[in-house]
């Protein structure tokens, strides 16, 4: 009798990789002479051993209280990693050499990323359009799948210190404030101060994962997906600093069960190489354009048959159209190109 082969093998990341290389472009920059690679691991190894405050920053998700006022940077303690609570999913395997080694490439890219610095007064400015997948019972007891596509311009305060604005298929709705935020709902100005370093960073983002998700919330996701989740949110869904979103890709790159997907397709049609990760029957991507490595959207793709359909079948999709720094609500900011759309 024939068994299934589970088991990730030594060879199919080599032929990971190799499609990788096949489906990407040259790396962005040179690799780095081994002189360079031995003062890059001193530099790393003596600021591991230098002690450093992290900026004052909120915990994510569900209107947590900020632990102190951004703007002062103030540190607060490094939060040690814990064992997470029993999880109803096996434990997932290291991320990919072929994921870590595009995460890697991306975050190259997006530290490269020209970002003008931002004033208190301006406004972040997000477009992106979403196609979500929704069902609902009929009278006689049988579940319809419906699909919803909405076009959405988001413009936040930098500081969260004033009124935004919401735009959502032509509608306008104004936004509260939102100073100082949260990692839920983050300002630009929080954003700047969250640590660069990647292990910094995803202790801190596990950190709320835990506390928000662990024993007792119901979750059976787990903090390593729910880690996963929350970046993708943040990468996705703001005007993120060059430093921070390079920090977050390589935070990315540590989280278990990180693979990659050749071929994803965005929310207007932009096809795109994957980072993703599956949980509870869907695989979860970030879509990047092949070229330049810019984030095209996201996905989530059912892995199995079920009540929302079969196996390959789109739950939602989101694209990113534009953003950046605006001067004022009602301004835009130029559509982000894609080079490579198929």
């Amino acid at each position: 009798m024939s068994t299934t082969r589970t088991e990730h093998t030594e060879w199919d990341e080599h032929c990971e990789r190799r499609e990788l290389a096949r489906l990407l472009p040259p790396p962005p920059h040179p690799e780095p002479s081994p002189s360079q690679l031995a003062a890059r691991r001193d530099l790393l190894l003596a600021e591991f051993a230098r002690p450093r405050p992290f900026a004052a920053v909120a915990t994510r998700w569900r209107g947590l209280v900020l632990v102190a006022a951004v703007a002062t940077a103030a540190a607060i303690t490094a939060v040690t990693l814990v064992p997470d609570a029993p999880s109803r999913q096996d434990p997932a395997p290291p991320a990919t050499a072929a994921s870590v080694e595009l995460l890697d490439r991306i975050a190259r890219v997006a530290y490269d990323r020209p970002l003008p610095p931002a004033r208190d007064t301006q406004f972040t400015y997000l477009r992106k359009v979403v196609h979500t997948s929704t069902l609902t019972e009929a009278a006689d007891g049988t579940m319809a799948q419906a699909a919803t596509t909405t076009d959405t311009e988001r413009w936040t305060a930098v500081d969260g210190g004033r009124t935004g604005l919401e735009r959502r298929d032509g509608a306008d709705a104004q936004l509260p404030a939102t100073a100082p935020g949260s990692l839920n709902s983050p300002t630009y100005r929080l954003l700047t101060n969250l640590p660069t370093e990647p292990e910094a960073l995803l202790k801190l983002i596990y950190a709320d994962t835990r506390l928000n998700h662990g024993s007792g919330s119901g979750s059976t996701a787990g903090a390593d997906h729910e880690a996963f989740i929350a970046i993708g949110d943040l990468l996705r869904d703001s005007v993120v600093p060059p430093p921070v979103g390079s920090a977050l890709y390589r935070a990315a790159a540590r989280i278990p069960g990180v693979l990659t997907v050749d071929d994803s397709v965005d929310a207007t049609g932009r096809h795109g190489v994957a980072v993703a990760r599956v949980s509870d029957g869907r695989r979860f991507e970030w879509i990047f354009d092949r070229a330049t490595l810019r984030l095209l959207g996201t996905r989530t793709v059912l892995v199995q048959d079920g009540p929302w359909g079969r196996s390959g079948d789109d739950v939602e999709s989101t694209a990113v159209i534009a953003r950046g720094i605006v001067g004022a609500p009602g301004e835009t900011a130029p559509a982000e190109a894609a080079e490579s759309s198929h």
